[in-house]
């Protein structure tokens, strides 16, 4: 299944992206699914149409979170029923719960992982496009599988199932009451999910497009948003200028507008390879016809995976063996930060912090020191000689 996570600054054309890459999609006879959470269907609007009647070959899935955000903590409540009756607690009614902030990412995160369940059957997708949120926002619902996973495993660690049968025993010698066997079981399938949903974010298929309008604030966003899509292994295949302004225009004003937006892209494309360019119509795009005027194609093929390669140092080096080359194009050495946590390393970039696991290898092995170098944090190992086999 070809993924594309399409996000950007916030008014930047986000949602006439996604619509006008489905619909060329569709065209190109692919089976296509767009995704929206957008809770004002902005979607319905650029494409002038339902997702049913715009093309044959595209669905659009505008996303409701309330139903399955109720039914998940009335359930929660009814398993929790004897500890709330013990403190005296209030039931909820399902006609008073409203979502909280954050059930429409996980109700995409939910349909994301729907999709790619539904690809491999009769009336699956080939193509799934996702209208994400405002670039920030995005990038912290697309981290949010991987960080959950991590607390539930601190939380609740899969070991300690394995003590299920003696946890009444266990309870009477301590004489408190231990975590019932169906918190698990609940801790258990959650794992499940969400490790599902991040093998959809982080599968071959699955790439991000970014789309900016060219200008000083679009470059500062760009910019950030590449930082902290790399920290966190997301690959952009394409960077999209939208709203270009054309080259020769007698107004002034407008003359200025389009000096500025060549500019951004001059050095968009030094910096970042071919840059895809959307016109400005003059108009904000309605309906198929302004769609198919854009001239966006369907997605190509997915490119290769960014890899996070260990490597092992120059002889003359001694004060380490090892070095591991993590990607961070756009981020500044005052914007670094890097602390070693056991077997895991917090590496903060700009805004965005992540919690990644050592390779097998550098868990042996002390951090020597760090260094930035052309886009690329470059962490220097030494092994430790308590943990370190000898002779090697």
């Amino acid at each position: 299944m070809r993924t594309l996570l399409v996000t950007g600054p916030g008014g930047s054309g986000r949602t006439t992206f996604a619509a006008a890459t489905a619909l060329a999609a569709a065209r190109a006879g692919r089976r296509t699914l767009v995704l929206s959470a957008d809770r004002t269907d902005t979607l319905g609007a650029v494409l002038g149409a339902p997702g049913a009647d715009a093309h044959p070959g595209l669905t659009v899935r505008r996303l409701a979170p309330d139903t399955r955000f109720r039914d998940d903590l009335l359930a929660v409540q009814e398993r929790a029923a004897s500890a709330l009756d013990l403190l005296g607690a209030e039931r909820l009614d399902g006609e008073e719960l409203t979502p909280l902030p954050g059930a429409e990412e996980l109700a995409l995160l939910r349909a994301l992982r729907d999709a790619a369940r539904e690809s491999g059957r009769d009336g699956g997708h080939d193509t799934v496009i996702v209208d994400l949120p405002a670039a920030p926002r995005a990038l912290a619902v697309l981290a949010l599988p991987e960080q959950l996973r991590r607390y539930l495993r601190r939380l609740l660690p899969p070991e300690r199932q394995a003590a299920r049968a003696l946890r009444p025993m266990l309870g009477r010698l301590a004489g408190v009451p231990l975590p019932a066997a169906w918190l698990y079981e609940s801790a258990a399938r959650l794992e499940d999910e969400l490790a599902a949903v991040q093998r959809v974010i982080e599968a071959p298929g699955t790439t991000v497009q970014l789309v900016a309008e060219p200008g000083p604030a679009g470059a500062d966003a760009v910019r950030t948003t590449t930082t902290g899509l790399a920290l966190h292994g997301l690959r952009i295949d394409a960077l999209i200028a939208n709203r270009v302004l054309p080259d020769a225009s007698t107004d002034t004003w407008l003359a200025g507008l389009a000096a500025q937006q060549h500019k951004t892209l001059d050095a968009w494309e030094s910096a970042y390879g071919r840059v895809g360019r959307v016109p400005h119509l003059g108009r904000d795009p309605r309906g198929p016809d302004d769609l198919a005027v854009l001239g966006l194609p369907a997605p190509a093929a997915a490119p290769a995976p960014v890899a996070w390669p260990v490597t092992e140092a120059p002889a003359e080096e001694a004060d380490h063996r090892y070095v591991w080359h993590i990607p961070l194009p756009g981020v500044a050495r005052d914007e670094l930060g890097l602390i070693r946590r056991g077997d895991e390393l917090v590496v903060t970039a700009g805004p965005f912090r992540r919690i990644v696991t050592l390779p097998s290898a550098l868990r042996r092995c002390t951090v020597a020191g760090a260094g930035l170098r052309e886009g690329e944090l470059r962490v220097r190992f030494a092994p430790d000689p308590g943990l370190w086999p000898r002779g090697n």
